[in-house]
């Protein structure tokens, strides 16, 4: 047998919603089993495009330190940018992609500081690129069942 943990994330679900919850008293339990099914749904959505997800973040965080790193004025930040920009993700483990997204992230805060502090054309168009990948990020992230 080979578990499909999407499979029974559903089932999960559908049995707290559907024998569970109407056996549960008082109605605050049952809104409690009514949100950890919803839960479970919603790891269910993120099981399936987890590792999508984090690779295709990861590729747009590289990306737009390519573009970046000749628009930095601080040479061992423009340094680290071209090295990021190099780098993949050879682990597909979700646990090691989100080790390289949290390093990602972190040359992004640095990044975006340094080019919030320059005045020139380049350093204006290359926030705005940072603030739509903040934007493209935050939409990959959404679940499909969020009400905005």
């Amino acid at each position: 047998m080979k578990p499909d943990p999407q499979r029974m994330l559903e089932q999960i679900a559908a049995t707290l919603a559907a024998d569970v919850m109407p056996n549960v008293q008082p109605r605050y339990r049952q809104m409690n089993v009514a949100l950890l099914a919803g839960l479970a749904l919603a790891a269910r959505e993120e099981f399936e495009r987890a590792a999508a997800r984090r690779v295709e973040e990861n590729a747009a965080l590289r990306a737009l330190f390519a573009g970046a790193a000749p628009v930095v004025a601080d040479a061992s930040l423009a340094q680290r940018l071209r090295e990021a920009a190099a780098a993949s993700d050879a682990d597909l483990r979700i646990s090691a992609l989100d080790a390289s997204n949290r390093a990602l992230r972190a040359l992004l805060i640095e990044l975006h500081a340094h080019v919030e502090g320059l005045a020139t054309p380049a350093a204006h168009a290359l926030d705005s690129a940072i603030w739509a990948e903040l934007v493209r990020s935050a939409e990959r992230r959404r679940l499909s069942a969020a009400p905005f």
